[in-house]
C-alpha cells in the first residue's frame, strides 16, 4: 500500500497566529488578542481587555491579512495542494452575538479561498481555533454558558453557506481536549473562554471544564448536522491534540494509570465519533457528583452529529507513573512545582487512578526533547494513527499539525540551514507512511504546523519557529516581515512532488 493518489499535502496555521489585522475590516477582539507575549518557561498573561503598554503579538502576527496574495503564491511554489487555516470568528461576528455577520470579514475569506483555489490549493478550515470572541467571555462567561451553543452554530451555518462551493474539509473545535489540563489557565481560556475565580478549587475547575466541553460538543454536533444539510459533500471533522500517554514502566499500576489518563484526555473524540458518552466517563461523573447540565435533546444531537473524520495534531508523547509510588519517592505532589490548586494525594491513586495532567506526567528517558521540553517521538505518530484507527473502526484520519519548533540562524548570505527540522519531519513522515503501508490506516492528508513562521500559541514568541518559510520578525516585534526560504522549503517541495516517496 502507498499513500492515496489524491493525498492532501499541505501546511497548517491558525488565523490568530498568522493574519494580524486584529482590528481591521470590522474585526472584533478575540481571546487571543488579550494574551501578552511570553517566552520559553514564562507563560503568557491573560489581561482584562487590551491594556496600553502591553505587547500583544497576535495583533500584528505576520500580517498575512495584507500579504495573503504573495504568501499564497509562495505556498503554490512549495507545491501545497491544501492549506489548513481557520476562519477568525470575530471577523465574521465581531462580538459573537450579532444578528448579522460582518460582510467585510466574509469577503476577506472569499478572496483568500479564491486565491488558494486559483493556485490549486484546497482550503481545510477550522471553525474555532482559539479565537473565541472576547465579548462572549466578558458578557456570557464563555462556554460555561449554554447560550454559546447557539452563537457558535450561527457562525458555523453562516460560513458553511457562504463557502459551500469553496471549502470541502472542515473541523469544528481545535484541540478541544487540551482543556483536560484544567489546572492551568491557558487551555480552558483559549478553548472555552473560561476564567476561573481566584478561589476556585481543583474540583470547581474540573467540573466547569466538563460542562463547557459538553456545550462545545453539542455545538459541534449541531454544526455537523447543519453542514451536511447545506452540502452533503462536506467532510466535517473533529480536531484532537494527540499526545499518547505511555506507562513509565511495565509495572501494572503504571499501565492502568496510562489507560485512565488516555480516557481522560481522549473521551472528547469518543463523543465526537461515536455520538455518546463512554461508560467510564459516566461512572466518573457519578462518582464525582458533577451533575452536569445535559438534556435529552443534547444527547440526541450528539448521536445525530458524529464527525466524518478525525483531524489531529501530533508533536510529542507523554509518560505517566503510578501516583502512589511517585509520592513515596518524590514526596507530596504540588502540580510540578506550581502553586495551582490540586487534589490531595489521598484523593488520588489506586483504585481510581484519577489523572491530573499537570501533576502526573513524567519524563520519558527513552526519547530526546526539544529546547522547549517537547519529547521527540516519531514512532509515537504511528502509534497514534493505529490507536485512532483501531478505536474508531478505521475512520478517515488527517494529520493537521506536526512540526518542530526551534531557533533558526540566518547566515550572512541569507540562507537558513534547518537540517534539524528536515530530520524531525522526515522521521515522522516515514512513521506516517509505515502506518498506511503496514497497518492499513485510512489517511487523508498531512499538513505540518507553522510551515510559514508565525506567533507561537503557547508562548507568543516568534523565536520558536516551525516554518519552511522564514519571516523576518523577532520576539519584540522588530523586523521587516520579509519572507525567505529555508533549506527545508526545497526538501518539502521534493517530498510533495514524489507523493512522499522521496524523503
Amino acid at each position: 500500500m502507498a499513500l492515496r493518489k489524491d493525498f492532501l499535502w499541505g501546511g497548517a496555521v491558525a488565523a490568530h497566529q498568522l493574519e494580524g489585522g486584529w482590528n481591521a475590516g470590522g474585526k472584533g477582539p478575540s481571546v487571543a488578542d488579550v494574551m501578552t507575549a511570553g517566552s520559553n518557561g514564562v507563560e503568557r498573561r491573560i489581561t482584562d481587555g487590551i491594556l496600553p503598554g502591553e505587547n500583544y503579538p497576535n495583533h500584528e502576527a505576520i500580517d498575512f491579512y495584507h500579504r495573503y496574495k504573495e504568501d499564497v503564491a509562495l505556498f503554490a511554489e512549495l507545491g501545497l495542494n491544501c492549506f489548513r487555516t481557520s476562519i477568525a470568528w470575530t471577523r465574521i461576528f465581531p462580538n459573537g452575538d450579532e444578528e448579522e455577520p460582518n460582510e467585510e470579514g466574509l469577503q476577506f475569506y472569499d478572496d483568500l479561498f479564491d486565491e488558494c483555489l486559483k493556485n490549486g490549493i484546497e482550503p481545510v478550515i477550522t471553525l474555532s481555533h482559539f479565537e473565541l470572541p472576547y465579548h462572549l467571555v466578558t458578557e456570557y462567561g464563555g462556554f460555561a454558558n449554554r447560550k454559546l451553543i447557539g452563537f457558535f452554530v450561527k457562525f458555523a451555518e453562516t460560513v458553511f453557506k457562504r463557502y459551500k462551493n469553496k471549502v470541502k474539509y472542515w473541523m469544528t473545535f481545535n484541540e478541544i481536549n487540551n482543556q483536560a489540563n484544567f489546572l492551568r489557565d491557558f487551555a480552558p481560556f483559549t478553548n472555552s473562554g473560561l476564567k476561573f475565580p481566584a478561589d476556585a478549587t481543583a474540583y470547581d475547575r474540573e467540573k466547569l471544564m466538563y460542562q463547557a466541553a459538553h456545550y462545545e460538543l453539542v455545538a459541534s454536533a449541531q454544526a455537523v448536522k447543519i453542514g451536511h444539510q447545506i452540502n452533503p459533500d462536506f467532510q466535517i471533522g473533529s480536531m484532537i491534540a494527540m499526545c499518547p500517554i505511555y506507562p513509565q514502566s511495565s509495572r501494572p499500576t503504571d499501565i492502568m494509570a496510562a489507560q485512565v489518563a488516555m480516557q481522560r484526555r481522549y473521551w472528547f473524540s469518543d463523543v465526537h465519533t461515536r455520538g455518546h458518552y463512554p461508560a467510564y466517563l459516566e461512572s466518573y461523573f457519578e462518582r464525582k457528583a458533577f451533575n452536569l447540565d445535559r438534556t435529552a435533546q443534547d444527547l440526541a444531537d450528539l448521536a445525530e452529529g458524529c464527525v466524518d473524520y478525525i483531524g489531529f495534531s501530533y508533536y510529542m508523547s507523554f509518560a505517566i507513573k503510578d501516583q502512589k509510588i511517585r509520592a513515596k519517592e518524590e514526596g507530596p505532589a504540588s502540580g510540578h512545582g506550581t502553586n495551582l490548586p490540586t487534589y490531595k494525594d489521598e484523593e488520588l491513586g489506586a483504585p481510581t487512578f484519577d489523572y491530573i495532567e499537570d501533576r502526573d506526567l513524567v519524563r520519558n528517558e527513552f526519547v530526546p526533547a526539544s529546547e522547549w521540553g517537547w519529547q521527540i517521538d516519531p514512532l509515537g505518530l504511528r502509534y497514534s494513527l493505529n490507536w485512532f484507527s483501531e478505536r474508531y473502526d478505521n475512520i478517515p484520519l488527517m494529520i493537521v499539525e506536526n512540526g518542530f519548533g526551534a531557533v533558526d540562524e540566518v547566515e550572512e548570505d541569507g540562507s537558513i540551514h534547518d537540517q534539524y527540522r528536515i530530520d524531525y519531519l522526515k522521521a515522522h513522515i516515514q512513521a506516517m507512511e509505515d502506518a498506511v503501508t503496514y497497518d492499513g490506516v485510512n489517511l487523508l492528508g498531512y499538513t505540518p504546523w507553522g510551515f510559514i513562521d508565525l506567533v507561537s500559541a503557547g508562548t507568543g514568541e516568534m523565536k520558536k519557529r516551525y516554518g519552511f518559510i522564514y519571516v523576518d520578525k523577532d520576539n519584540e516585534g522588530n523586523g521587516t516581515l520579509a519572507r525567505s526560504k529555508k533549506d527545508s522549503f526545497a526538501w518539502y517541495q521534493k517530498v510533495i512532488a514524489s507523493n512522499g516517496a522521496d524523503l
